[in-house]
Order: C-alpha cells, then sequence, then structure tokens
C-alpha cells in the first residue's frame, strides 16, 4: 500500500481518533508531449535566470539560479517582496494541518456535485483506532449524514466533506470541496433562459426515450477519444499515411428541428433496432450513460401545456 497522503485526527465535539487519508485517483494518460525545435528536432529545455537577464535579454551570459537558491516571495508593493522560507512555512500555525474538527452534519443530497474537488481514501490510523472510525462510520450510515470539516495539505487549507464509502470493507470516503467564492455564480448564464411551455405529448415521449436509454452506470465502457485520435495521428505519421482529419458535420443553417417529430423518430429507430438483434445500433451505447450523469443536477420544474 502507498504511503498515506495526510495522517492526523478526526475529531467530533470530545470523541478523536486517528485516520489516514489515501489519494483515490491516479492519472492513466499515457499522452506526453515535449516541446521541440522545429528547425533541429531537438528538445527544448528552460532555465530559470534573474529577472534583470530577462528583460535585458542577455541571456548568454545569464548565470543559471540553482535550485537551492530559490525561494518563495509574497509581492506586498509593485516589486517589493518578502521573502518566505521553507520552514516557516512548515510551521505555520494551521490547527486543520493535524485535526479535521467536524464543524457539522449535512444530509447527503446537500453535497452538490459541483462543490467537489478530488476524493480520498480514509482508514483507521492503526489498528487502536478501528473502533472509533467504525462507530462513527455506522452512525454516517445510519443517519444518512456526511462530516463536514477543514484540512490543510498541499499549501492552502481545504472545506473536506466525509462519509462512509459506498463498497464494502468498512472504509470511508473524504472529498476536498470547492470554497463558494470559486464557483461562478450560475444566474449569470442561466438567468436569459426563456421559460417555455412545454407540449405535454414531447414531454411523454421525451421522458419514454430517457426510460429506453437508461442504464446502470458503468465507467469501465468508457475511454479517452482524444488519446485515441493522438495515438492514431502519431502512428500514421510513424508510417508516412495520411494524416487523419477531423470531419464537421455539414452545417443547415435555417434549419428548424421539429421536436415532436425527432422523438417520434427516435423511439422508432429504437424499437427497430431492439427487434433486429442482428444488427449493430448506429448509435453508442456509451452515450447513454454519460447522459445519465445529467441526472446529478437538478433542474427548476417548467410549465406542461
Amino acid at each position: 500500500m502507498a504511503r498515506p497522503y495526510w495522517s492526523g485526527q478526526l475529531q467530533i465535539s470530545l470523541v478523536s481518533f486517528g485516520v489516514s487519508l489515501y489519494v483515490a485517483t491516479e492519472s492513466k494518460a499515457n499522452l506526453s508531449f515535449h516541446q521541440i525545435s522545429r528547425s533541429t528536432g531537438e528538445r527544448i529545455r528552460h532555465q530559470k535566470v534573474l529577472e534583470s537577464a530577462a528583460e535585458s535579454r542577455n541571456f548568454e551570459q545569464a548565470d543559471v539560479v540553482e535550485k537551492d537558491e530559490i525561494v518563495k516571495g509574497y509581492e506586498y508593493s509593485k516589486g517589493q517582496y518578502v521573502t518566505i522560507e521553507p520552514s516557516e512555512l512548515e510551521n505555520l500555525r494551521v490547527p486543520s494541518k493535524h485535526v479535521i474538527a467536524v464543524s457539522q452534519f449535512i444530509d447527503q443530497d446537500e453535497l452538490k456535485p459541483e462543490y467537489v474537488e478530488k476524493p480520498y481514501f480514509v482508514v483507521p490510523e492503526s489498528a487502536s483506532q478501528a473502533e472509533a472510525f467504525a462507530t462513527v462510520r455506522q452512525g454516517l450510515l445510519n443517519t444518512g449524514k456526511i462530516a463536514i470539516g477543514k484540512i490543510s495539505f498541499s499549501g492552502r487549507e481545504h472545506i473536506v466533506a466525509i462519509s462512509p464509502a459506498d463498497t464494502e470493507g468498512g472504509g470511508m470516503m473524504a472529498y476536498t470541496l470547492r470554497f463558494e467564492n470559486e464557483l461562478r455564480k450560475q444566474d449569470e448564464y442561466f438567468r436569459n433562459i426563456a421559460e417555455e411551455k412545454i407540449n405535454a405529448h414531447s414531454l411523454e415521449m421525451a421522458e419514454d426515450l430517457i426510460k429506453k436509454w437508461s442504464s446502470k452506470f458503468d465507467l469501465g465502457k468508457f475511454e479517452d477519444g482524444y488519446e485515441v485520435a493522438v495515438k492514431e495521428l502519431v502512428d500514421a505519421k510513424l508510417k508516412n499515411l495520411p494524416v487523419p482529419r477531423d470531419e464537421a458535420p455539414r452545417a443547415q443553417p435555417g434549419k428548424v428541428v421539429d421536436l415532436f417529430d425527432a422523438l417520434r423518430k427516435s423511439l422508432n429507430s429504437d424499437r427497430k433496432a431492439k427487434s433486429a438483434p442482428a444488427k449493430k445500433s448506429v448509435v453508442s451505447t456509451k452515450e447513454p450513460a454519460a447522459r445519465k450523469g445529467m441526472r446529478l443536477v437538478k433542474s427548476a420544474r417548467r410549465k406542461t401545456a
């Protein structure tokens, strides 16, 4: 098992026990690009030099600044800095560096997806902490609540939500959350959307179409199409084959889509595909699962005709 990303105490009022957090995600991207010279094909290397040398463009005589000579600086006035040593940052008095003090509990549906930043696995720090850990976890399960507190790592303090893991094994999940001022105000984008009267028959067919396309969400069905396309591009270049190019659909300006007719054709197409199992559907089976994820967003109710 990897080393814990963070270890400390989870504190709820007078109850406190040790926990460890492990990063729950890892990058699986196999693509990596380097900067190279178009004329020579050599890789470009970046050097750290003094700002004065960069402004004078005297790069040939500029000395490279060594890593141990570089410290952080806070600009308190234009061009004026206070230097901050790494040891000073490590010794900052921030209680949440060592303790997640739970400030409140919320209902599960109060945790909006747009606030979630990154997931972590939470486990007892040691066997002696397991009983308290299991008791709090079961309490959260029974009440349907999520614990909210704050935690500090990576040079900043985060809001953190802790909930029972939705799997067997008795673990919990922690999710760092965005602060409210980090999320743009949705009203600025949604307020100009005109409220429409929805035709009852169209709505009924839309609901039927949604039900027919609904299935159990399986992340394993998805792959990175951009990565696949880049690999095809690289392979074509290595084999001196024609470079694959994007073929955008032909635009049809001014064409008005008849929603009722489009819904009816979609439903009929789906029925025909199901009645002919020998033929593969021309519609990707991966798209419905992606659409299903949109159900996380709650939309305002509209009037039906």
